[in-house]
Formats: structure tokens, C-alpha cells, sequence
């Protein structure tokens, strides 16, 4: 394949360009943000389960807690009922006295036990509601986070966007300047070996691989006309001469 000296440097700026553009584009997917908003999302989905728990903790006692206060309820509604039995004098036999004042007794004891029960529950409703709070707090501290990481993110990637759209516009621009056949050897190369479609010959050796040419690989490319696309022997990319490629 032949092309102008010129062409064949012009080839070197759009390789340049691409080499630009996946740079921005690692840079875009290497954003310390990502990671960022991915432990912070790992955290905030824990801290979410954690206060489901927590609030289902709060419901259940609070439904406990509103069991036992009827509970408490029914039994000292019973034990007025009987203490006003037991003070109106409508009860006379001493049999139904003293088994009227056993159960007084009796529900006097099972309201106590029953209060302890609404203290306790309490005391765990309490809690939980705390936990709640708690949770609730770290919740909307870690969404926050998130959303600022996002935010800077986002500013990031507009930033790496409007460049990159301006280094293809620059690319089109040469590209278009760069004869058809060179071009489309070129994209071809450029995938196969990692994004490096041309190279610069300096100083004998091929900056695409990095490797000096061999004797006789050196003497066939002094050797050949200008307009001549040369190949490195090693990484197979295309070779382009300049003035300091050391022939």
C-alpha cells in the first residue's frame, strides 16, 4: 500500500486522538466515585434491612403493648365490678365474702403481674423506637453521600463527555483528510492490538511496540519509497517515518 509521507503522518494525530479518547473513557469508567457510590449503596442496603427490622420490631410490640393494656384493663374493670359487690353489702354470706375478697386479692396480683408485662413491653417498644430513629438518621446521612457522589460523578462525566466530543470532532476532521485504504487499515490494526493501529518510528525503534528494528528490517525500510506504508515486523502496526526515526 502507498500514501504521501504527509498522509501517512496526518495517521499519527488520529492515533493520537484515539489514544486520547480511550483515555477519557478509562478515566470515565475509572472514576473513584463508582466505587464510592458502590460501598455506599452496599451500606445503604444494609442499613435499609436493618431498619425494616426495626420498625417491624416497634409494630410488634406495639401491638403487644396495646394486648396487655386491655388485658391490665379487663382485669381491674373485673376487680371494680367485684369490689363494688363487696361494698354494697349485696353480698352477706360469709362463704361468697371471703371467696369475693379471694378474688379481689387474686386480681389485684394479676394486675400487678400484667402492669410489669406493660413495662417490660414498653421498655422494648421504647427501644426499638430508638433503634428506628437511629437507623433512620443513617439512612438519610448515607443517601446523602450517595447523592453527592452521584452529583460530582455526573459533573465528572459531563466534563469527560464534552471533551471527548470535541477530540471526535477533531478526529473526524483528520480522518476525512486521511486516504480511505490507510484509514480502514488502520482502524483494522487499531483493533486488533489494543487500540495502536500506527506507530512512529524513533530513534530505529517502533513506539508501538517498543522494540528496535533488526538490521535487515532497518535496511528495507531506509530502502523504501516515501510514499511506501511499512510495517513493523514484530507487532505487525503501521510504521511511519519522520525525521527522527534515526535512518
Amino acid at each position: 500500500m502507498n500514501a504521501a509521507p504527509a498522509d501517512q503522518i496526518r495517521l499519527l494525530d488520529v492515533q493520537a486522538l484515539d489514544v486520547r479518547l480511550q483515555q477519557l473513557a478509562h478515566k470515565r469508567r475509572s472514576l473513584p466515585e463508582h466505587a464510592e457510590i458502590d460501598s455506599l449503596t452496599k451500606d445503604l442496603t444494609q442499613l435499609r434491612d436493618l431498619l425494616v427490622a426495626a420498625q417491624t420490631e416497634e409494630s410488634d410490640t406495639a401491638r403487644e403493648q396495646t394486648k396487655a393494656e386491655q388485658d391490665v384493663d379487663q382485669v381491674r374493670q373485673r376487680a371494680a365490678r367485684d369490689q363494688q359487690r363487696l361494698d354494697s353489702g349485696a353480698v352477706t354470706s360469709p362463704k361468697d365474702l371471703e371467696n369475693l375478697q379471694r378474688e379481689i386479692a387474686s386480681l389485684a396480683k394479676r394486675q400487678g403481674d400484667l402492669e410489669d408485662i406493660v413495662l417490660e413491653v414498653m421498655e422494648r417498644r421504647e427501644s426499638a423506637q430508638e433503634r428506628v430513629t437511629e437507623l433512620t438518621e443513617r439512612v438519610a446521612s448515607v443517601q446523602s453521600k450517595i447523592d453527592d457522589a452521584t452529583a460530582r460523578r455526573d459533573a465528572a462525566f459531563d466534563e469527560l463527555d464534552g471533551e471527548a466530543a470535541s477530540v471526535k470532532k477533531e478526529r473526524e476532521v483528520i480522518a476525512a483528510s486521511v486516504p480511505a485504504d490507510l484509514l480502514k487499515l488502520y482502524d483494522k490494526l487499531r483493533e486488533q492490538q489494543g487500540g495502536i493501529g500506527a506507530a512512529k518510528l524513533y530513534q530505529r525503534t517502533c513506539q508501538g511496540c517498543r522494540q528496535e528494528l533488526a538490521i535487515t528490517e532497518l535496511n528495507e525500510v531506509r530502502t523504501a519509497a516515501p510514499d511506501t506504508v511499512v510495517r513493523c515486523e514484530n507487532c505487525r502496526r503501521i510504521l511511519v517515518r519522520t525525521s527522527e526515526s534515526g535512518l
